[in-house]
């Protein structure tokens, strides 16, 4: 059969309509996973701040469709990964079983490792492993062996984020408990600590704003102050007043923050009773 001209324009014409049409749908695709992811990772920190293991684990299952996603998959395997971490950093809180908290850790430490592997820049990937392999330390902390295991990569870890974002005050919060529990003439100490986290909330005043990206992790000022009102709460020579205002200021930028509101400010406010 013989094809005219005409007929040929109109088959080219359909072609391109079902291109823009395919190209179309495609774009849509990727806007609504980016758009379900948003508003899981919302969710992810808000189950963190109040403390809601369950929720926790199961947004972090939520993320699982989504791995695969070229464009945010690096993100995604963060999300995952920080719901984890902090599952057992509430189960800390909560006197959660060693065994269990150890497990959340762990799989933490592949969901950021898978991160950085797609995204090698992105140093919030290696910070989030830094604590917790720091905090797999301490539960193995009579376990020699393992301590050997995990130890070099912990210390290549923060040598790379330092190098990378030295001024990412989220590197800061997680750097600052191990100084607390270095010695002095180590280069740590309860001061240099403090200093830590002074930093760390100065910088991330600065920059508070500058994270376009719902995607890309902003948090750290609420975390540096509570850490602030914690180290000052329980520094050698206390400063409750100080312990106070931090938390308060603390519970101003998340007024819903369990471990703030109900167990870290009671406890100073009975500090602060004692003192009188």
């Amino acid at each position: 059969m013989r094809i005219t001209k005409e007929r040929a324009r109109i088959e080219l014409k359909i072609v391109a309509i079902l291109a823009i049409s395919a190209a179309a749908a495609l774009g849509a695709s990727a806007e609504s996973a980016r758009d379900s992811v948003i508003k899981i990772v919302a969710q992810i920190q808000r189950a963190d701040y109040e403390g809601d293991r369950p929720a926790l684990k199961r947004l972090r299952d939520e993320l699982k469709p989504y791995i695969d996603d070229k464009q945010i998959a690096s993100r995604v395997l963060y999300w995952r990964g920080f719901a984890l971490w902090r599952r057992a950093l509430n189960g800390f809180n909560d006197s959660v079983d060693p065994k269990e908290l150890e497990a959340d850790l762990t799989a933490a430490v592949d969901e950021f490792d898978a991160s950085a592997a797609k995204d090698p820049n992105f140093a919030d990937a290696k910070i989030g492993a830094i604590s917790c392999l720091s905090n797999l330390l301490y539960l193995n902390r009579k376990d020699q062996a393992r301590v050997d295991e995990l130890m070099p990569k912990g210390k290549a870890l923060a040598s790379e984020a330092k190098a990378q974002a030295p001024d990412n005050p989220r590197l800061l919060w997680v750097l600052g408990p191990n100084q607390w529990y270095t010695p002095p003439e180590r280069g740590g100490g309860q001061d240099k600590a403090l200093e830590t986290y002074q930093r760390g909330l100065d910088d991330a005043r600065k920059q508070r704003g500058s994270v376009a990206d719902p995607l890309d992790p902003s948090w750290g000022e609420p975390e540096l102050l509570m850490n602030l009102a914690w180290s000052n709460l329980h520094r050698t020579t206390p400063d409750v007043q100080a312990s106070e205002q931090y938390a308060r200021a603390a519970l101003a930028l998340v007024p819903y923050w369990h471990y703030v509101r109900d167990i870290l400010l009671p406890q100073i406010l009975a500090a602060k009773t004692s003192a009188k």
